[in-house]
């Protein structure tokens, strides 16, 4: 089945707000209201196939220099076919094309994003995240979600019939810490960093 990627308009709030939602008992994704993603189509990408919205994605802007990848969800039907590997590299070209140095998400599976060069950080290393979102959030102080953070090169164009790899740089594979990271619970992985840090000299 062919899929194509393209920008999200505010016709295709309702079927967004049904994959985002089909998806929150699974825990994997926030409530999203359909009033709000009509008022922020524009920063949504749709994967598209048989007319149909099968997957989408959202880049937000949560300061100047950094932007997030928010409700990002491919239908159950299509998934392990690289739709949201294409839908985070296409963001990822249009955030750099924007100007952003950083791209990050908050995720309950890490891997995913560690396979396209996102590293793994404690929370408090995405103060534009907390100060944004998670103060407000029930969950906040003891979320089970990753930060992930993706350092982004300048100049990158937003393509989006590119792989990962034409973004991010050919024979760039995830870092050995990054994927033993994925065995620590989100607490440890922030203790393991602050240890780190204790330990680099002044």
């Amino acid at each position: 089945m062919s899929v194509t990627l393209r920008a999200a308009t505010q016709s295709d709030a309702p079927a967004i707000h049904g994959l985002v939602s089909a998806n929150i008992e699974a825990g994997h994704l926030l409530a999203r209201s359909i009033e709000e993603i009509r008022e922020h189509a524009s920063r949504f990408l749709v994967a598209e196939a048989a007319g149909a919205v099968v997957g989408c994605a959202e880049l937000a802007r949560l300061s100047r220099t950094v932007a997030e990848v928010r409700s990002l969800v491919v239908h159950e039907s299509l998934r392990g076919q690289q739709i949201g590997t294409r839908l985070v590299a296409h963001l990822a070209g249009s955030a750099s094309g924007s100007g952003y140095e950083t791209l990050c998400a908050f995720t309950h599976d890490p891997a995913h994003f560690v396979r396209l060069g996102f590293t793994i950080v404690p929370h408090i290393w995405m103060p534009e995240k907390i100060a944004h979102d998670c103060t407000g959030c029930a969950l906040f102080r003891r979320c089970g979600q990753y930060a992930v953070r993706l350092m982004l090169r300048n100049g990158v164009a937003a393509a989006p019939e590119r792989t990962a790899a034409m973004i991010y740089g050919r024979g760039v594979a995830p870092r050995r810490a990054n994927i033993e990271r994925l065995q620590l619970t989100p607490a440890r992985g922030a203790q393991e960093h602050e240890r780190e840090e204790e330990a680099v000299p002044a």
